[in-house]
């Protein structure tokens, strides 16, 4: 894999009609260098053209500045994250505790397997300034309202079937977010720590309300 400083071979003119591949290898170098260092600081407009092998001035094309394609990066993650979390769901059947727990591990596992990029979608390394720049406060807001519409209606079906005693699903599914990206991030940033083998089990156990069987 090529390292932050390694810039591709030059980059051939796309023919008439295929300037979308230009878009998507910008944004493919750019998460690279954030999968690579894990830090926004490193995903510059100089860095990303020396990856994609372009001139940085052909970047503006496609992007007005750095953070909309930051946005275009954490877009594109949450669409992951999202299909990710279907495949779960949709692998682990009808039982609709099976069903969150299966949404919740998945959850979990693509923390561990992208850390750049969920720290960048959920844990503040990219914070863009909603005044001086393209993005909006309206692009920001509406980023993971997939993800938390899927966890609403997979603790809705619990409630449902009879296995969980939430009242308000709506409310105890943002909680059960916030315990789910707390040990996410916890286990992302701490060197060592003895982690209870069942600590993921005994979170959604508790924030979900679920019965025990």
């Amino acid at each position: 894999m090529p390292t932050p400083a390694s810039p591709r071979p030059a980059r051939t003119r796309n023919p008439r009609g295929e300037g979308g591949r230009l878009r998507d290898d910008i944004l493919a170098a750019a998460t690279e260098l954030l999968d690579e260092s894990g830090d926004e600081g490193s995903v510059t407009l100089r860095s990303i053209a020396r990856r994609a092998g372009v001139a940085a001035p052909s970047i503006y094309r496609h992007f007005p500045d750095q953070p909309s394609i930051m946005l275009a990066v954490v877009r594109q993650a949450f669409a992951m994250l999202d299909a990710e979390l279907r495949g779960a769901l949709d692998a682990a059947g009808d039982d609709a505790r099976g069903r969150l727990f299966a949404f919740c591990d998945a959850y979990l596992d693509f923390a561990e397997r992208y850390p750049g990029r969920y720290r960048t979608m959920f844990g503040g390394v990219w914070m863009p300034d909603l005044g001086g720049g393209s993005v909006t406060e309206d692009d920001v807001s509406s980023l993971g309202g997939e993800s938390m519409t899927l966890l609403a209606g997979a603790l809705d079906d619990c409630v449902r079937a009879g296995c969980a005693t939430s009242d308000d699903t709506a409310a105890d599914a943002v909680a059960l977010w916030l315990g789910l990206h707390g040990l996410a991030h916890q286990r992302l940033v701490t060197v060592a720590f003895p982690w209870p083998a069942d600590i993921a089990e005994r979170l959604v156990t508790a924030l979900a309300h679920l019965v025990r069987p």
